[in-house]
């Protein structure tokens, strides 16, 4: 895959990092849990190996455009196809508190908003710049990702 021009790509913070999210559903740079932090995905500087987390039609046959909800850092990437159209919500809440400690996190909403439209996932985290090794396991809703210094966890609810 080609790299995309900087401005293809949208963005999303809560004031301690950001995401930029590109125009096919890739969040495509992250360092995570702030701004200083190493990367978790990576594949604007090395597509191969950077890590990505992609949610984007499993059909190749759409095109799409981003926008955000007025007045917010809420971002919408819209799919258009022939079939139908689906669209990710993507954003980062502020101040998310759990158990009086701060809480990061990154949400992404998928829906189909007419016809039918069916979503590919590809989440890959490449720890450090891709220099970090990780272990994987996968639960009923989701997966946890994690490091000596980093654990990341990917939940799924169904609406």
């Amino acid at each position: 895959m080609p790299y995309r021009p900087i401005e293809n790509y949208g963005i999303i913070g809560d004031m301690h990092s950001i995401a930029l999210v590109g125009m096919d559903g890739s969040i495509d740079w992250l360092c995570f849990p702030h701004f200083d932090s190493p990367s978790v995905f990576g594949a604007i500087l090395d597509d191969e190996k950077g890590g990505r987390f992609r949610i984007s039609p499993a059909s190749g046959d759409f095109k799409s455009k981003q926008l955000y909800w007025p007045d917010t850092n809420v971002l919408i990437t819209r799919f258009l196809s022939p079939e139908g159209v689906g669209e990710v919500v993507d954003y980062m809440p502020v101040d998310t508190q759990a158990d009086g400690h701060s809480h990061r996190q990154l949400i992404r909403r998928v829906r189909v908003v007419r016809g039918e439209m069916s979503f590919r996932m590809e989440c890959f985290p490449a720890f450090d710049y891709a220099r970090e090794k990780h272990e994987t396991e996968i639960e009923a809703e989701g997966a946890c990702f994690r490091t000596p210094r980093l654990g990341l966890d990917w939940r799924c609810t169904y609406h």
